[in-house]
C-alpha cells in the first residue's frame, strides 16, 4: 500500500523505520509537527520523524494544522491507501480522515478502551497497572474511540519509568502496526468496536501535576516519580528552590520520618512520606547538573530542620 506516515517524536521512529524497510508497503510521505525549539540552546529543530524521513529521501509535510487547505490538497494529490499514525500530536479533522481509502490507523500505547488520551503510559504507571500494551485502531472523530484491529500486551515492571516502558512499547507496537497494515492490505483483518465498559482517560500530565506530595504514601510517591520520568520530570522544593527528582525506592525497614523530612548518611538520603521513607536516587538542583542524592546532600550541608516541601 501507499502510505503517508504521521508522527513526531522519537517514540514514532521504530514504526517508521520498520515501514520504510517493508517489502509490501511504500512510505511516500510523512506528516509531522512543524519545527520547534528544543535543547538547552532553544534552537529550532525538525522533529525526529522529519529528520529520519529526510534521510530516507521521503517527502515531509509540516502543516501548522491538519486542516490547512494546502496540506489537504497535497494529501489528495498523493492519494495514500492508508495513513498510519504514531504520536503525531495534533487533531485530525474529518476532511483529512476521509482521504485515504483505508483511513488513518493509529498505534496507541494502551489496551483500549483503557487510558484514552495523551499520556497512557504515564497513567498506567501512576495507577499501578500490572499489564498494559499497545493497540492499533481506525481513527474516528471521538478521542481514541475507533474500532480496534489488534493489540499487544506488555508487563509493567516494578522499577519501570514511563521512558522505559514506552521504549519497549514503541518496539513491540511497531511490529503490531506493520502486521495490522499487512492484514488490511490482505483483507484478512477486520476492525472491531471497542467495548463500552472499561473506558478511562489519560490527560497530559503537566509540570504542576508532577510535584511530589510527601504526605502521600510511599507507593504513590514512587509511582508518581516513575510516571513523570523523563517528562515532565517530578520535582519538589528545598530551601525555596526547585529540586528535580529521579526515581526513588521505598525502604520499609527504615525508621519512620515525618513527610518530607530528610535523613542523610554518606551513602544515601532518605525522605519521609505518609508511610515509610523512600531512598532518593538522582536529583537535580535548580540551575545545576544532575547528581546522586548523597552528593547533593554533602554540598547542601543539611541541617536538622531541612525538609522537602
Amino acid at each position: 500500500m501507499r502510505l503517508v506516515f504521521a508522527g513526531t517524536p522519537e517514540t514514532a521512529l521504530p514504526s517508521l523505520r520498520l515501514l520504510l524497510r517493508s517489502p509490501r508497503h511504500e512510505v511516500v510521505a510523512v506528516v509531522t509537527r512543524p519545527d520547534a525549539r528544543s535543547g538547552r540552546g532553544r534552537k529550532v529543530h525538525p522533529s525526529p520523524v522529519a529528520e529520519l524521513a529526510a534521510e530516507a529521501g521521503v517527502e515531509v509535510l509540516k502543516p501548522a494544522r491538519a486542516g490547512d487547505p494546502e496540506f489537504l490538497a497535497r494529501l489528495r494529490e498523493i492519494a495514500p491507501d492508508c495513513c498510519p499514525v504514531v504520536a503525531y500530536g495534533a487533531l485530525l479533522p474529518e476532511t483529512a480522515l476521509e482521504i485515504p481509502r483505508h483511513g488513518w490507523v493509529n498505534l496507541h500505547f494502551s489496551l483500549l478502551p483503557a487510558w484514552r488520551g495523551a499520556a497512557p503510559v504515564q497513567h498506567a504507571i501512576l495507577h499501578g497497572d500490572e499489564i498494559t500494551g499497545a493497540t492499533t485502531f481506525r481513527i474516528v472523530k471521538e478521542l481514541d474511540a475507533g474500532p480496534v484491529f489488534g493489540v499487544v500486551t506488555e508487563a509493567v515492571r516494578p522499577e519501570d519509568t514511563s521512558g522505559d516502558l514506552l521504549a519497549r512499547l514503541a518496539e513491540s507496537g511497531a511490529r503490531l502496526l506493520a502486521a495490522t497494515l499487512d492484514g488490511i492490505e490482505d483483507g484478512t483483518l477486520e476492525a472491531r468496536p471497542q467495548p463500552a465498559e472499561g473506558v478511562s482517560f489519560a490527560p497530559k500530565i503537566e509540570v504542576a501535576d508532577a510535584r511530589v506530595d510527601w504526605a502521600a504514601p510511599a507507593l504513590r510517591v514512587d509511582r508518581l516519580i516513575r510516571a513523570c520520568t523523563p517528562a515532565p520530570g517530578a520535582w519538589t522544593e528545598f530551601r525555596g528552590g526547585r529540586l528535580k527528582l529521579g526515581p526513588v525506592r521505598p525502604v520499609p525497614d527504615a525508621p519512620a520520618l515525618p513527610p518530607g523530612a530528610l535523613h542523610a548518611t554518606k551513602e544515601e538520603v532518605l525522605a519521609g512520606t505518609g508511610t515509610v521513607p523512600v531512598r532518593l536516587g538522582e536529583v537535580r538542583p535548580e540551575g545545576k547538573r544532575a547528581m546522586t542524592a548523597a552528593e547533593w546532600a554533602r554540598g547542601a550541608r543539611l541541617t536538622a530542620g531541612d525538609a522537602l516541601t
